[in-house]
C-alpha cells in the first residue's frame, strides 16, 4: 500500500453512501420474490421458468463475488463500487422495460453484476473507513441495513404492484442508485493499491465453474433429488474444479486468494460459523411461510408482520453486539450468540398446530437476536484479518459466505422437511409436502428444527474451541 492517509473524520459520510448501496441490494433481492406470482400471470409463463429470475441473479452474484473483490485490491474499490451502482441501476431500467420472461432473466443478470460489485465492497470500504477499535460497530450498522432491506422489500413490492405494476419493482431503484453513485464520489475515499499486481485469470475462471457447478447441483436437487445422477455430476465437476483452484493458487505469485490467509484459525472457524448460521436462517425463512399459512391459516399480509420478527430483531441488536465486541473482543460475543441461537431453534422445535401468532413471536424472536448478537462480531473477525491490500477479496469471500450458506439452507433443508413430511404423512401417498396434512407438517417442521439446532450446536463448539485456543495462546504472552 502507498502511505496515504485515511481521513476518519468522514467516516459516517462514507456509511451513508455504503448504506445506500446495501439497502439497494437488499431490497432488491426480497422484493422480487414478491411479485413471482404476478409475473406468471403477466409475462405468461410458468413457475419453472420465473424462478430463473431469481436463480440467475444468485447465480451471477456468487459467481463473481471473489473476482469482484480481487480486482478492486488492483485497482482501487471506489471506481468498482461506483461502476456497480452505474450497472445496477441501469440494469434495473431494462428490467423494468422487460417484455418477456427471458429478455427479464437476461436483464437481471446485467442488474446481478451490478449488485456482485456493490456487495462484494461493502465491508471491505467500511472497515478501512473507520479505526479498528470501531470496526464491530460500524458493520454492526451495515447489518441493520440489511435487515431494513429485508423488512422493506416484501411490503414495499406488494405496494408497487398493486397501485401499479410489476414493472415499478425495478424502476423504483433508479432514483436510489443515482443518489447512491453521488454520494460515493464525494463521499467515500479513493485509497489507491499498490500497483503492478496481475489478475490470476486461471484461477478466476476455475473458481467461477466450480462455483457454477456446485449452485446448479444444488438448485437442481431441490427439484431432482439430490441422487439425481445430472446433480451427483455436478457435485463431482465442483470438486475437482476446487481442487485444481487450491493447486492453481498454490502456484500462482498472485493468487486470486491467497491461501495462507487459512491458516489464521479465527479466520477459518468465522467463515465456518458464519456459513453453518446462514444455512440455518435460510432454512427457516424458507419453511415459516408454509407453517404460517398452511398449518396456522394466516394471510400474506400477517405472514410478512411474523416474519419481520427476525430481521427487525436482527437490526436493532447488531449495532449493539458489534460494539460490544469492540469493548470485549469478538469470540466472546460471538459464543453469546450462538448461545442464543441454540437456545431459539430448540424452542422453535415446539412449534404446534394450535401456536398462537403472540407465541410464535416469542419463540423466533431468540432467534433474531442471536442471529444479531452473533453476525456483527463475526464479520469484524473476519474482516480484521485481512490485510488493507486484501480487504476486497475478504469482503468478498464474506459475501460469497453469506450466498452460498443461504443456497445450500434453501436446497437442504427444504429437502429435509419435505423428506419428513412425506415419511410422517404415511400412509396418505403424497408427493408435494404442502399438501400433506397439518400434523405431518408440524412435526416434520420439529424434527427439521432439531436438526437446525444441531448444526447450530457444530458451531458453537467450533467457536468455544477457538476461544479456548486463543485464551492459551494469549497466556505464555502475558
Amino acid at each position: 500500500m502507498g502511505t496515504q492517509t485515511i481521513d476518519f473524520s468522514r467516516k459516517w459520510y462514507v456509511m451513508a453512501a455504503v448504506s445506500m448501496g446495501t439497502l439497494l441490494a437488499t431490497i432488491d433481492g426480497s422484493i422480487v420474490n414478491v411479485a413471482l406470482p404476478t409475473l406468471v400471470r403477466e409475462l405468461d409463463t410458468d413457475f419453472a421458468a420465473v424462478q430463473w429470475v431469481v436463480l440467475a441473479y444468485l447465480l451471477t452474484l456468487a459467481t463473481l463475488l471473489p473476482s469482484i473483490g480481487r480486482l478492486a485490491d488492483m485497482i482501487g474499490k471506489k471506481q468498482i463500487y461506483t461502476l456497480g451502482f452505474v450497472v445496477f441501476t441501469l440494469g434495473s431500467f431494462l428490467c423494468g422495460l422487460a417484455s418477456n420472461i427471458h429478455l427479464l432473466i437476461a436483464f437481471r443478470v446485467i442488474q446481478a453484476v451490478g449488485a456482485t460489485m456493490i456487495l462484494a465492497l461493502g465491508s471491505a470500504i467500511v472497515t478501512e473507513s473507520f479505526p479498528a477499535s470501531e470496526r464491530g460497530r460500524a458493520l454492526g450498522f451495515t447489518g441493520t441495513m440489511v435487515s431494513i432491506g429485508i423488512v422493506i422489500g416484501p411490503t414495499l413490492g406488494g405496494v408497487l404492484i398493486d397501485l401499479f405494476s410489476w414493472h415499478w419493482i425495478f424502476f423504483v431503484n433508479i432514483p436510489v442508485g443515482i443518489l447512491g453513485v453521488l454520494m460515493i464520489l464525494r463521499f467515500v475515499p479513493d485509497i489507491k493499491p499498490k500497483g503492478r499486481q496481475r489478475f490470476d485469470f486461471w484461477g478466476a475462471l476455475t473458481l467461477f465453474f466450480c462455483l457454477l457447478a456446485l449452485l446448479s447441483a444444488l438448485t437442481l436437487g431441490q427439484g431432482a433429488g439430490f441422487s439425481d445422477v445430472r446433480v451427483l455430476g455436478l457435485f463431482a465437476i465442483g470438486v475437482f474444479l476446487l481442487g485444481l483452484f487450491i493447486v492453481i493458487e498454490k502456484r500462482a505469485e498472485q493468487p486470486m486468494i491467497d491461501l495462507t490467509l487459512f491458516r489464521n484459525l479465527e479466520f477459518s472457524i468465522s467463515l465456518v460459523t458464519g456459513y453453518l448460521t446462514f444455512v440455518a436462517i435460510a432454512g427457516t425463512l424458507i419453511l415459516m411461510p408454509f407453517y404460517l399459512e398452511n398449518v396456522l391459516g394466516y394471510n400474506t399480509r400477517h405472514v410478512g408482520l411474523l416474519m419481520a420478527v427476525l430481521p427487525v430483531a436482527m437490526g436493532v441488536i447488531a449495532p449493539i453486539a458489534g460494539a460490544t465486541s469492540d469493548r470485549f473482543g469478538t469470540r466472546k460475543i460471538t459464543v453469546v450468540g450462538l448461545v442464543i441461537l441454540l437456545i431459539g431453534y430448540g424452542a422453535m422445535s415446539r412449534l404446534t398446530v394450535q401456536t398462537s401468532a403472540l407465541t410464535f413471536a416469542l419463540l423466533y424472536l431468540p432467534v433474531g437476536l442471536g442471529m444479531g448478537v452473533f453476525q456483527s462480531p463475526n464479520n469484524s473477525a473476519i474482516m480484521g484479518a485481512a490485510s488493507q491490500d486484501k480487504l476486497g477479496v475478504v469482503s468478498g469471500m464474506l459475501a460469497l459466505n453469506r450466498t452460498l450458506g443461504q443456497t445450500t439452507g434453501i436446497a437442504i433443508i427444504g429437502t429435509i422437511w419435505a423428506a419428513l413430511t412425506i415419511y410422517f404423512a404415511r400412509p396418505t401417498i403424497i408427493t408435494d409436502a404442502a399438501e400433506a396434512a397439518a400434523p405431518a407438517q408440524v412435526t416434520a417442521l420439529q424434527y427439521t428444527f432439531i436438526i437446525i439446532a444441531v448444526v447450530i450446536l457444530i458451531a458453537l463448539f467450533l467457536a468455544i474451541w477457538t476461544m479456548v485456543k486463543e485464551s492459551s495462546r494469549r497466556e505464555p504472552a502475558r
